[in-house]
């Protein structure tokens, strides 16, 4: 299990991408939250495997391509404090 912070910049709040991450990653075996963050950008913590994380990262860069300038990510091990996905504040 690992965990990763992605942190979205560019047109990313007020169009959906929230509500958009919350239902890729019910489709995925991973847990987390997403909320947007007071400068603008998104901040989305996903911990799982490997493959689930990528995949709702990959999932979530494809539909939301138009909107996201820059994305960066840090990867630090799970900490298994999560029982789903949510979306915050």
């Amino acid at each position: 299990m690992k965990r990763k912070t992605s942190y979205f910049s560019g047109h990313v709040q007020g169009i959906g991408f929230r509500y958009t991450a919350q239902n890729i990653a019910a489709k995925h075996d991973v847990r987390g939250y997403v909320r947007n963050l007071s400068d603008g950008r998104v901040e989305l913590v996903l911990e799982g495997s490997d493959e689930h994380i990528n995949e709702v990262l990959q999932a979530i860069q494809q539909k939301m391509e138009g909107f996201v300038r820059k994305v960066q990510t840090q990867e630090s091990p799970a900490t298994g404090e999560f029982v789903d996905f949510s979306i915050l504040g």
